[in-house]
């Protein structure tokens, strides 16, 4: 199989310090499957064209598998893997361009990070759902679509056409972006993967789908087919990628263009974290877990609290537990400071028992950006299965809203919230939560407290009811 990589820029010979790979000589890697090899068809200062062939070893394929499967012998040997874009040609783009693909130039770097002309062509690509799905998946990214097309057979008509096509896609891109969007679309286009499937290809698909993924139309299509339609994936998959490119809670310090609501300030973001603070002192707890801990403020002073001897902090989104990592300065702790508090990253849809056996929990600005019919199941791993003595929540107040000018009627304050609660609402799904789980509750207001809307933020306090007594 066969991918073309071209530009016009100039002098289109940087192309081969983007790629790190030398305009002036053949170059062969040995792959798991057979080998791949990099070459110039064109290689002049007003274009530069980059080969990458895959060359399919069909032995190497078959070897190991044990059994025949449904097409028997002869379907192992004979198919379309050597010869049209698939998943092998997505693992040897990771491998072969995989300094291209991160964006680094030792050369060139400041050419790394800028848009240049970029055609990609494909001369066998499967089209398997037709012209329409190359370009919603292609054209959403700002991609131009080309695309050939042929009969199965000239001589037999009724035939009908072939499912490949020779497939060039031309934009004003970066080459990492084109590599990264290539890697992720080749399979779903051919909608097979030649490997099993399993979670760390969640990891790969969040990594290279970075910046992109979240707001592209298809999406919901894109991790499917990416996952080989494995729903208990796709589904975490699609969990993670929305929380990932979602407005982080500490939007709330910052104005936004869509919602530059006074709500937005540094100061009642920060009443709220010293509120939940102090509950959580109150209750004597000494093992506490921030549930959707996002970057780490609320950890941060937790940490500060010697009261506090084991602090855990999750979240769907490995970004932000990164920028919390720096933010606590992990790798500097003291060896004492650093045992007490750890980070993982898990969602709060899926049971998981590292966060047994907690005393308190934090859950501060989560439970909006859920699917309401999500919530049945957090409130079973949170209060049936994690179940800690005392959890604090919080949430925005929808009443509240009224109060900012430039909000307008009917949005929520932020663009990822499913919901938005009266207090009333609130109140009557937290007394729910309560008594189906045992637990006692109380409500309390945080921030300015407006006498017909009540405060901008309300919060829940539970507490185990054999506790309570």
């Amino acid at each position: 199989m066969l991918l073309t990589v071209s530009t016009t820029h100039q002098p289109a010979t940087d192309l081969g310090y983007l790629l790190h790979k030398n305009p002036a000589r053949l170059q062969t890697e040995e792959l798991s499957f057979g080998k791949a090899y990099v070459f110039y068809p064109d290689a002049s200062v007003d274009l530069c064209t980059a080969a990458l062939l895959v060359e399919i070893d069909p032995v190497a394929l078959v070897r190991g598998r044990g059994p025949a499967g449904e097409g028997g012998q002869l379907e192992q040997y004979v198919n379309d893997r050597p010869y049209a874009a698939n998943s092998f040609l997505s693992v040897a783009l990771g491998r072969i361009f995989s300094t291209a693909m991160s964006g680094r130039s030792k050369d060139r770097p400041e050419l790394a990070e800028t848009a240049i002309p970029l055609t990609a062509h494909l001369p066998v690509v499967a089209d398997r759902g037709g012209e329409d799905l190359v370009k919603r998946l292609f054209e959403p990214l700002g991609y131009s679509v080309e695309m050939q097309g042929s009969q199965l057979d000239e001589k037999f008509s009724e035939w009908g056409a072939s499912p490949y096509v020779a497939l060039t896609i031309a934009g004003t891109v970066r080459l990492q972006d084109l590599l990264t969007h290539l890697y992720v679309l080749i399979p779903v286009l051919d909608n097979e993967k030649h490997y099993w499937v399993a979670n760390d290809e969640i990891e790969k698909l969040l990594k290279r789908g970075e910046g992109w993924l979240g707001s592209h139309p298809e999406k919901d299509l894109i991790v499917s087919r990416y996952l080989k339609r494995q729903r208990s994936l796709t589904r975490e998959a699609l969990s993670r990628l929305l929380a990932e490119d979602a407005p982080s809670d500490e939007a709330d310090e910052t104005p936004s263009v869509e919602s530059p609501v006074t709500e937005r300030t540094p100061s009642l973001h920060d009443q709220r974290l010293q509120t939940v603070l102090s509950v959580i002192r109150d209750t004597g707890a000494k093992r506490v877990v921030d549930l959707g801990c996002g970057e780490g403020k609320l950890l941060k002073l937790l940490l500060s609290e010697r009261q506090f001897e084991t602090i855990l902090g999750m979240d769907v989104s490995w970004r932000s537990l990164e920028t919390a990592k720096e933010r606590l300065r992990l790798d500097e702790l003291p060896e004492r400071q650093r045992s007490r508090i750890d980070l993982i990253q898990g969602s709060l849809t899926y049971r998981d028992q590292r966060l047994n056996g907690f005393e308190a929990a934090a859950i501060v600005e989560v439970i909006e950006h859920l699917d309401a019919p999500r919530l049945a199941t957090f409130e079973r791993i949170v209060f049936e299965f994690a179940r800690p003595t005392h959890v604090v929540l919080t949430t925005p107040n929808a009443e509240y809203n009224a109060v900012f000018e430039t909000l307008p009627v009917g949005e929520f304050r932020h663009g990822d919230h499913r919901f938005e609660w009266k207090r009333a609402q609130f109140e009557g799904w937290a007394s729910g939560v309560a008594e189906r789980f045992g637990y006692g509750v109380r409500f309390e207001p945080v921030g300015p407290v407006d006498a017909e809307r009540g405060a901008p933020t309300q919060m829940a306090v539970f507490t185990q009811k054999e506790v309570a007594a």
